[in-house]
C-alpha cells in the first residue's frame, strides 16, 4: 500500500528518482551540504484533484468581470500589460518605452513629448510595475515602471491607462529594482541602479575600484529625481517599510567584479538599508554634492555612513520583499537555499549602534535551490520561488523564527511544482496592508512541453495558483511573450478608469495650446493653416466620417494633423493612418491626437480610419493631395 505524505497525499514510489527530486535533494546536498528540507510535494493525482476543486473559482464566464486587475511588466517589449484575474484574459497593452503602431505611441506628438522629442531610444526593458499608495493601501492613481535598458522610469495614469511621464535618471546605469514609499503616501519612487560605473564616466578611468552605483529617490508627483545615495557594491531589488522611514536593497556583487566568478567570490553579500529621514535631513542641511551636469543632490552612503547600514546575508541575494504586516524585510538567497528575515522594528537600534548588523536577522529558513522572490498571503505564510527546483515553497514565518531560535519546527507547509524555473511571484494585494491570500501568480521563465511548439523561441508561462486554502492549487497556464518579468494584482474597485476623455485632459494640452495660438476651436475646426513650410491640419471625426476629406500640401512640407474625436459613446475609437507615410494613431472618444510627418512625393495619398467604428467604417477616409514644391 502506498505511503501517505504529511498532507495526506500518496507519497511517490520509492524506486527511482524524478529529475526534480534528484536536482532538489541530491544537488542541494552536494552544493551546500544540507538535506531533509522538509515540506511536501504534491503528486500528480492530488494536483489534478486540486485543479478540479478550484475550477469554479477560476472560471469567469462571458460577460462577467474579473475580481482583480493584474498589471504585468512587458519585459524587453518595453510595455505594460493589463490582465483580468482570475481569468488571465489580456485586456489591454499600455505602451511605455516602445513604439506601438496601433495606438500611435512613439509616433504621435503627445507620446513623443512624453518620450522626449524625437525619441533617443527605441527600446525598453520593463521589470517592476508598482501602484501608488496612501497609508499602505493602493490608491489606484498611478503605476510606475522601470526601464533597465536605458536607465529610465515611467509613470502611467491609471484613469486612462496611458503613460504620462518618463524620467531619465542621471549619474547611473540600468534602473532595475523599483518600489514605492508606502506610508504616509507614495512621495518617493525608490530606484536601484544595478551596475557600477566610474565618475566621471568620460573614458578617463575604466577601473572598477573607482566605480560605484547609487540608490535614487524620484518625486512621485513631479517625476524629478529628489536625491541619490552612493553605495558600496551593486544594487539589485528593493522595497520600503510601512513607517516611511526605511527602504532596503539587495546587493549580489559586493565584490564590484566584472566577471562571473568574481561576483561569487564572497560567501556573503548584503542588504543595504537606507534611513530615509536621515538622508532627507542631510540634503536639507546641504550635506551633499552634485555630479557633472546634474543638479541632483548626491549623498555618500558607503560603509561608515550614518545614512545606511550593510547587513551581511548569504551570497548573491536577489529579491527583497516586505511582509504586509510591516514586520519584516525578506531577502532571497539565490545562491543559498535560504531566505534572510530582517525584523524592521530592530532597525532603529541597529542605526543607533545598540545592536550588531546581524542582530536584526530573526530567521534564515532553508527552503530549496535558488530562492528568488517571496510574496505573502496575509495569514503569516510566505511563498518563495525556487528557480532551480522549479517550485514554489509555502512556509510559515513565525515557525521559521522559532526554528532559528532553537525550537524545532516544520516551517515548510508545502512545495508545488511549477513549469519551469520561476522568477517573480505575486499574491493578490500582497504589497499592501490588504493582502487577502486568494491568488498567486508565478512567472516561470521556461515553458517547454506546456504549449504547442512555436519554434526555437518559446513563450514563457504565467501560472495562476489558488492559495485561499491550506494547499496551493495550480489552476491555469498562460503563455506570455518577451519576458513579462513581474506583476501586481489589485482589486477592481481600487482602479477608477474614465469611459471617455474630458476635453480638458492634460494628455493633449499641447494640442489645445497650439489650436488657441492658431485661433481655432478643436471641437469644430476642419481647416488648414499654413505657416511657411509648416502646415497644420485640423479635423474632427464622427463615425463614420472625418470632418475633412481632402486637403492640399506641398512636397516636403512639415504636416501636423490634429484629429478630435467628437463621438461621446464609449468604445467608439477612431484611427488615422496616412498611407505610405509611417503615420498611425488612435483617437478615443472626446480625445484629440496629433501627428507630424513630412509630405512625400507629389501625388495622391489616402488616409483612413484604422479602428473599426461603424458599419461604414471602410468608407471612412480622405485624401492628401501633394503638389510639387
Amino acid at each position: 500500500m502506498r505511503k501517505k505524505d504529511e498532507l495526506g497525499n500518496n507519497a511517490p514510489e520509492e524506486s527511482g528518482l524524478s529529475r526534480r527530486k534528484f536536482l532538489g535533494a541530491t544537488a542541494l546536498a552536494g552544493a551546500v551540504g544540507a538535506t531533509g528540507l522538509g515540506g511536501a510535494v504534491m503528486t500528480r493525482d492530488s494536483w489534478a484533484a486540486a485543479v478540479k476543486d478550484a475550477k469554479n473559482k477560476v472560471h469567469v464566464g462571458p460577460g462577467e468581470l474579473d475580481e482583480y486587475y493584474g498589471f504585468w511588466s512587458g519585459g524587453h517589449q518595453g510595455e505594460v500589460r493589463v490582465l483580468g484575474v482570475p481569468s488571465m484574459r489580456e485586456l489591454m497593452r499600455i505602451p511605455v518605452f516602445n513604439v506601438d503602431s496601433a495606438t500611435g505611441w512613439g509616433i504621435t506628438n503627445e507620446s513623443k513629448e512624453i518620450l522626449g522629442g524625437d525619441r533617443q531610444y527605441l527600446n525598453g526593458d520593463c521589470h517592476h510595475p508598482h501602484i501608488s499608495m496612501e497609508d499602505g493601501r493602493y490608491d489606484g492613481k498611478y503605476l510606475f515602471i522601470n526601464d533597465k535598458a536605458n536607465s529610465r522610469i515611467a509613470r502611467i495614469r491609471l484613469d486612462i491607462m496611458k503613460t504620462d511621464k518618463i524620467t531619465h535618471v542621471p549619474n547611473v546605469q540600468a534602473i532595475h529594482g523599483l518600489r514605492l514609499q508606502k506610508v504616509p503616501r507614495t512621495k518617493y519612487v525608490f530606484c536601484n541602479a544595478e551596475f557600477v560605473i566610474p565618475h566621471p564616466n568620460d573614458g578617463s578611468d575604466f577601473s572598477l575600484e573607482n566605480s560605484y552605483t547609487m540608490f535614487s529617490a524620484v518625486d512621485a508627483d513631479t517625476m524629478e529625481v529628489a536625491w541619490q545615495v552612493i553605495v558600496d557594491g551593486n544594487l539589485d531589488n528593493t522595497d520600503a517599510d510601512y513607517t516611511g522611514k526605511y527602504a532596503a536593497s539587495t546587493c549580489y556583487n559586493s565584490e564590484k567584479a566584472a566577471d562571473l566568478a568574481g561576483t561569487m567570490r564572497n560567501d556573503r553579500d548584503w542588504v543595504v538599508v537606507f534611513n530615509v529621514e536621515r538622508i532627507e535631513a542631510a540634503v536639507k542641511n546641504g550635506n551633499f554634492k552634485t555630479i557633472g551636469d546634474s543638479e541632483v543632490p548626491v549623498v555618500d552612503g558607503r560603509e561608515g555612513s550614518k545614512l545606511t547600514r550593510y547587513i551581511p546575508v548569504p551570497k548573491n541575494p536577489h529579491g527583497l520583499n516586505t511582509s504586509p504586516d510591516g514586520k519584516y524585510f525578506i531577502a532571497n538567497g539565490k545562491l543559498s537555499p535560504t531566505c534572510s528575515v530582517i525584523q524592521i522594528d530592530k532597525l532603529d537600534d541597529m542605526f543607533d549602534d545598540k545592536i550588531g548588523l546581524r542582530d536584526v536577522i530573526v530567521a534564515e529558513p532553508e527552503l530549496g535551490l535558488g530562492p528568488l522572490h517571496t510574496t505573502y498571503d496575509g495569514r503569516g505564510n510566505a511563498y518563495t520561488t525556487l528557480f532551480i527546483d522549479s517550485q514554489v515553497c509555502k512556509w510559515n514565518i513565525a515557525d521559521a523564527i522559532k526554528d532559528y531560535n532553537g525550537e524545532k519546527t516544520n516551517y515548510i507547509r508545502q512545495k508545488l511544482d511549477v513549469h519551469y524555473q520561476p522568477g517573480h511571484n505575486h499574491a493578490s494585494l500582497t504589497e499592501s496592508r490588504d493582502a487577502d491570500g486568494k491568488w498567486l501568480v508565478v512567472l516561470s521563465k521556461f515553458s517547454k512541453d506546456r504549449f504547442l511548439p512555436v519554434g526555437p523561441l518559446h513563450p514563457e508561462n504565467d501560472q495562476l495558483i489558488d492559495i485561499s486554502g491550506e494547499e496551493m492549487k495550480l489552476v491555469h497556464d498562460g503563455p506570455a511573450f518577451a519576458e513579462p518579468h513581474d506583476c501586481i494584482l489589485v482589486r477592481r474597485d481600487q482602479i477608477k478608469t474614465k469611459k471617455i476623455y474630458t476635453r480638458d485632459d492634460p494628455f493633449f494640452a499641447s494640442a489645445r495650446a497650439q489650436a488657441e495660438k492658431d485661433g481655432v476651436t478643436l471641437e469644430a475646426a476642419n481647416e488648414v493653416i499654413r505657416d511657411g513650410n509648416k502646415v497644420r491640419v485640423y479635423m474632427t471625426s464622427v463615425a463614420p466620417q472625418y470632418g475633412m476629406t481632402e486637403f492640399k500640401v506641398k512636397e516636403g512640407d512639415e504636416v501636423t494633423v490634429y484629429v478630435t474625436n467628437l463621438d461621446s459613446i464609449e468604445d467608439v475609437s477612431h484611427g488615422f493612418v496616412m498611407v505610405n507615410h509611417g503615420v498611425s494613431m488612435e483617437i478615443s472618444p472626446q480625445q484629440t491626437s496629433s501627428v507630424t510627418f513630412t509630405a512625400g512625393k507629389p501625388g495622391v495619398y489616402w488616409y483612413y480610419c484604422s479602428w473599426f467604428c461603424h458599419a461604414l467604417h471602410m468608407e471612412m477616409g480622405g485624401r492628401m493631395l501633394v503638389e510639387k514644391a
